[in-house]
């Protein structure tokens, strides 16, 4: 992915459709900051490609100024797939939600997830089914009251934390709609990625979902709910920044610096590059109950990327090959005329 000398500003990237969210939608705010973080990333529009699925979150590509494919329900991670694969100097996104991802299109996910493909996955996690009217969807709450969930349902919820990391994801992050200033930079370190990166957006639906977040993420609570990670530095939150994450045993622990023994050099510092996941994972599932949320690059950790070694086969292949058209296929071997 090779990107331009010219200079690029936010409404390069812009089509003229007319935007069909509801007002008050998280979507918007997810399409601004990837306006944003394009123009940054100085991949030219000619060269980027956004795929979807079926869905609110699926209709972002008409709202890009790029190539868009706007494809079928679930299957939106097989389609970018096959366009990186077939054309590696693409900057491929799928813009997805948790149930076209996490239901029907989920064996579609952990598998692009598996091989790393090189394309980023923004997943907007809303907990509801919007599109179609508000039936429960894979990450929605055990007891969650809806149109299909009347009595609440009886399920445990996906965490696409989880599911990402157990399909040996190598980048995972994590963003909040109303976070237009850290959002577009996620998005930039999610393109650095040689690999599938994921992005977790938690993302209000105002007419079906409304506040589904708001005890962990309204500027009454953000503070003391969540934890915004940056590699190399100590994991701090709190209004003060008087709150840090240390082991405790095998498990984490939030404790105030100053109080009961501990101290700064206590506090852990996030390394977002180790191999082993198991740290990365624990941050991911913290819940904002007695662990703040975990907000920013959680795990990016490089590794061998799907489409750059199908194209190095091919090349090893051909090279040892010396058959290069249909028409050097068909006539090699046994032939004869026919006169």
């Amino acid at each position: 992915m090779d990107t331009q000398d010219i200079q690029y500003s936010p409404k390069d990237f812009k089509s003229p459709q007319i935007v069909r969210w509801c007002p008050g939608c998280g979507d918007h705010a997810v399409l601004n900051c990837l306006h944003k973080a394009m123009a940054e990333i100085g991949v030219a529009p000619h060269n980027t490609a956004v795929i979807s699925g079926i869905g609110c979150s699926s209709r972002l590509p008409y709202y890009m100024n790029t190539y868009g494919f706007h494809t079928i329900h679930g299957r939106g991670a097989a389609i970018a797939t096959g366009v990186k694969t077939a054309n590696p100097e693409l900057s491929v996104w799928l813009s997805t939600g948790d149930g076209d991802c996490l239901a029907i299109g989920g064996n579609h996910f952990i598998h692009a997830v598996r091989r790393n493909v090189d394309i980023n996955i923004i997943l907007m996690n809303n907990k509801i089914y919007g599109l179609t009217k508000g039936q429960y969807s894979p990450t929605s709450d055990r007891g969650f009251i809806s149109k299909s969930s009347p009595y609440g349902t009886v399920e445990d919820p996906f965490r696409p934390a989880e599911l990402t990391i157990g399909a040996r994801g190598r980048f995972f992050a994590r963003a909040i709609d109303v976070d237009l200033k850290n959002t577009p930079d996620i998005m930039i370190a999610a393109a650095k990625h040689r690999g599938t990166s994921v992005i977790e957006v938690l993302l209000n639906c105002v007419i079906f979902n409304d506040g589904i977040y708001d005890s962990v993420i309204s500027k009454e609570f953000r503070a003391e709910k969540t934890i915004v990670l940056r590699h190399g530095e100590k994991m701090v939150f709190g209004e003060n920044n008087d709150k840090g994450l240390v082991w405790e045993g095998f498990t984490l622990k939030a404790v105030t610096i100053g109080q009961n023994g501990y101290t700064l050099d206590n506090i852990l510092v996030h390394d977002m590059h180790t191999e082993d996941p198991t740290l990365h994972l624990k941050l991911a599932l913290m819940d904002g109950e007695t662990l703040p949320v975990a907000l920013g690059v959680i795990r990016d950790v490089e590794a061998e990327v799907y489409d750059v070694e199908v194209e190095k086969q091919i090349a090893e292949v051909q090279a040892k090959n010396p058959t290069r058209t249909l028409k050097d296929f068909l006539m090699k071997g046994e032939v004869w005329e026919v006169k």
